[in-house]
């Protein structure tokens, strides 16, 4: 079972879009997504820091790095729950746990396993910190209940190189369309750091120099 597309632009509405890492309300650095080192690599803190050079580089990647953590915790969801569920109440929890990590153990879960929707529903709301978070939670829960999506453009923030969000103003807004196409491939191969030469490696005239004394050594 896979989210639906109506579930995965909300998600990514829910987590905001900023090509760069940055810095969460818990001082944790992020990428892309809501992408933290805990779901895998990369780890935003070893990124470079502020927006990259390609822009339209930068939201692929971003959406590249999305989905290879949505598979994840689409199957800890599968995982946790042990009823069947309707597309939108998966879509609702898999929002839940990519924000909290916490399906596995929290009460929602419990509930609905018990075949308690109501509960579990209402359950959403234990999650409730910081309180900036609330209106995701209830978000969620509607989802779960109602099946209601949120609709609109999704907007793209930019970042300093400190990793401060500007969330004054977004810097481009994506349709659902062009949303859904970025989300679906094809990405951007991860290009290897270029490493600089060993310090104490011989380069240009000084490595021919030592392969020419090196050759004399042999003949002696």
């Amino acid at each position: 079972m896979h989210m639906t597309d109506r579930g995965l632009l909300a998600l990514v509405r829910h987590e905001g879009l900023v090509p760069g890492p940055y810095l969460d309300v818990k001082q944790v650095w992020t990428f892309g997504i809501g992408h933290t080192a805990a779901a895998g690599p990369p780890d935003p803190a070893t990124l470079p820091r502020g927006m990259p050079a390609e822009f339209d580089t930068g939201i692929r990647e971003a959406f590249r790095v999305f989905r290879a953590d949505l598979a994840r915790y689409e199957a800890a969801v599968l995982r946790a729950v042990k009823v069947p569920l309707a597309p939108h109440e998966f879509d609702a929890l898999v929002s839940f746990h990519y924000n909290t990590g916490g399906i596995a153990k929290a009460a929602l879960t419990r509930h609905l396993n018990a075949g308690n929707r109501v509960a579990a529903a209402d359950a959403f709301l234990n999650w409730r910190r910081p309180a900036s978070i609330i209106p995701r939670r209830e978000a969620e829960r509607d989802l779960f209940r109602h099946g209601r999506y949120p609709v609109g453009t999704i907007p793209v923030w930019s970042v300093d190189r400190a990793g401060r969000v500007d969330f004054s103003r977004p810097i481009r807004r994506l349709t659902e369309d062009g949303a859904l196409a970025l989300a679906r491939g094809p990405w951007p191969t991860p290009t290897p750091p270029v490493l600089a030469p060993s310090p104490t490696a011989p380069t240009g005239w000084l490595a021919r120099l030592a392969a020419f004394f090196s050759t004399l050594i042999r003949r002696a």
